[in-house]
């Protein structure tokens, strides 16, 4: 009697679209599994190289139907297990629990109702009125519950998992950082062609021990070889003499194990960074089916570009690919190793690092490493870092505040082009050349006096405010407490309406609630203050709440006219800068204008050009 069961040593592999892969099809995952542990910088690489392969392809006025034509891409296998028709994840949940925090960000920014619906059938099914995900984990579901119904991840349960603390910081990031590049017009080609042209080989097999030798064979066998290791093959291979070739051996394991203790894939990244900031002397124009060059092939394959441009780099003898190792990866992979930490955690003098890190500008590192030589002493390496950091800090702020994108496929060209630049060059000519591209800059803080908060620049203002926060208090005297005010969450700071969300008190200023809401926003009328402060009087009038100021942090203590008696050090800050700070009795909307103005001269002070030249002597 035919039974209709599979064999049980039965596997099958098929490659499947994104769609194939999620329409109307559930997963999960067994309680021994590991937690979604992406990090940012996973997420960022993931869309980054999505958004690069899309724009291959993309040009402005294709009708939606070219997207067929397009490239394709590969976004790796996912191994399931499949018991009696219910699939568990065995390999694959952090590609596809970020893919699906992806598809709900895109949700909420389509407009197309059509397409919204596609969208939603790889993200949920519904049945009798009760909405169940495709990637189907029970911890999980409030916080996707959330994102997908208000796109902000709610924070409420204290005793969450480190699978959903994850998932709301990624999926913050992801809404901050999507690419400018695909959103509107382009923004229905790109889920098109996510949807339909990348594709993912699904293996499955029947039995969990069947599922667990392939991921095995896959990760100890399979895929042995990384990148990094055919690099290292190829240019010891070159070294003629053995002592001298153990000895390069040796220097390399060295360095790519300190660099794999800073997380996965660093040490390629690390490699990447490197090259692009000493050898790039090209990249690919921003056209459909444009040539990828230098920098674009050090990203994709930089074990084939060194073996491909030996003369470029120096390499003709045994000696020279000894040094190659011993000198060149030694030095720029210990800076590089020096940046990541210092990105990952404020670091006396690589301060700017850390603030760019904080905004996921992973172009950073290798504009950071192009000034440095390799007969660089550490202070003089050190002066060089802080003034490109501090100049890319300045620009980073200047383009949030102008709302122009910092993201990477936007910013990617003209780094490319500073680095190129500024390759080799001591302290002080970074700060002449960089601080003149600054001061040729046409947008600074004082082109748009009408910056605000919107739906997409949250953490950007938030960060901000608390730069303009710890300035404020660090000037006057008092210790630094940045890290405190850039901590969101439950337990965090996050940004307060000095006026409360009742246009109704405000109609004498006001004749329509568009228009109030407007000026509501703007960064004039903000603060940074504990979320506990916001729960209890953010829906007070600013009368009453402006006596609660008086406990918080200076900048909102500045409202009231206490902060001005017996307070020596912030009145010498005031006389110093000049600064227009001045207690408020009441909160109308010339207040608010008179804010704004001293909000934009201390981000003129902060993100000052000058700072670049007192980098390079301190």
């Amino acid at each position: 009697m035919t039974t209709g069961l599979r064999p049980s040593r039965e596997i099958d592999g098929k490659g499947r679209t994104v769609r194939e892969l999620l329409a109307g099809r559930k997963y999960s995952i067994d309680f021994y599994q590991r937690d979604y542990k992406w990090r940012q910088k996973q997420v960022t690489d993931l869309v980054n190289d999505l958004s690069e392969k899309f724009l291959d392809s993309y040009e402005a006025g294709n009708d939606r139907s070219a997207v067929g034509d397009y490239g394709h891409y590969f976004l790796g296998s996912i191994i399931i297990s499949d018991k009696d028709g219910q699939k568990f994840i065995i390999d694959g949940q952090q590609r596809l629990t970020t893919l699906t925090l992806l598809l709900i960000l895109l949700h909420h920014r389509l407009e197309d109702a059509e397409q919204k619906g596609q969208i939603a059938d790889l993200i949920f099914s519904q049945k009798y009125g009760k909405r169940s995900f495709n990637l189907d984990i029970h911890e999980r579901t409030a916080c996707m519950e959330a994102l997908y119904k208000d796109g902000k991840p709610s924070d409420a349960d204290t005793d969450a998992s480190e699978s959903v603390i994850n998932i709301r910081k990624r999926y913050s990031e992801l809404e901050d950082n999507f690419p400018e590049e695909l959103s509107g017009a382009a923004l229905p080609f790109f889920v098109d062609w996510l949807v339909e042209n990348v594709h993912l080989v699904e293996i499955t097999a029947y039995s969990d021990g069947d599922a667990y030798t392939i991921f095995e064979t896959m990760n100890d066998r399979g895929l042995s070889l990384t990148p990094a290791d055919m690099l290292k093959g190829y240019l010891l291979a070159k070294i003629s003499d053995s002592e001298k070739r153990t000895h390069a051996d040796h220097a390399w394991k060295e360095r790519i194990q300190m660099l794999v203790e800073l997380g996965k894939d660093e040490d390629a990244d690390a490699i990447k960074s490197w090259l692009r900031s000493q050898y790039a002397e090209s990249i690919r124009e921003h056209k459909r089916n444009a040539d990828p060059l230098d920098f674009d092939l050090i990203g994709t394959e930089f074990h084939r570009w060194v073996r491909d441009n030996e003369k470029h780099l120096g390499l003709s003898v045994s000696a020279e690919y000894a040094r190659f190792i011993e000198c060149d990866f030694a030095f720029y992979g210990r800076w590089y190793e020096r940046l990541r930490r210092a990105a990952e955690n404020p670091t006396l003098g690589l301060e700017c690092v850390h603030f760019n890190a904080q905004h996921n500008y992973t172009l950073q590192y290798p504009v950071l490493l192009a000034p440095l030589c390799v007969i660089d002493d550490n202070a003089g390496a050190l002066r060089k870092i802080r003034v490109v950091a501090a100049y890319l800090d300045i620009l980073i702020h200047r383009r949030i505040w102008n709302w122009r994108a910092i993201d990477y496929s936007t910013m990617q060209y003209a780094m490319f082009l500073v680095m190129r630049e500024i390759r080799g060059k001591s302290a002080a000519d970074l700060a002449t050349l960089l601080g003149d591209r600054l001061k040729a800059e046409t947008e600074t803080f004082s082109s748009n006096d009408r910056f605000r908060l919107h739906g997409m620049n949250g953490r950007q203002i938030h960060r901000l405010l608390a730069r303009m926060t710890d300035y404020v208090e660090t000037r006057s005297g008092q210790a630094s407490r940045y890290t405190e005010y850039s901590q969101g969450g439950r337990k965090g700071y996050e940004i307060e309406h000095i006026w409360a969300d009742h246009p109704e008190r405000h109609t004498d200023e006001f004749a329509h609630p568009s228009d109030f809401q407007d000026y509501r926003n703007r960064i004039g009328g903000l603060l940074l203050l504990p979320k506990s402060f916001n729960a209890s009087y953010g829906d007070l009038p600013y009368d009453v709440k402006r006596e609660h100021y008086v406990s918080q942090n200076l900048l909102a203590r500045s409202l009231h006219g206490q902060a001005y008696d017996h307070n020596p050090g912030f009145l010498k800050f005031i006389n110093e800068s000049g600064l227009l700070f001045h207690a408020h009795a009441e909160f109308r909307k010339g207040d608010l204008d008179a804010r704004q103005v001293l909000y934009q001269q201390l981000a003129e002070r902060i993100w000052d050009p000058d700072r670049l030249s007192h980098e390079a002597v301190s």
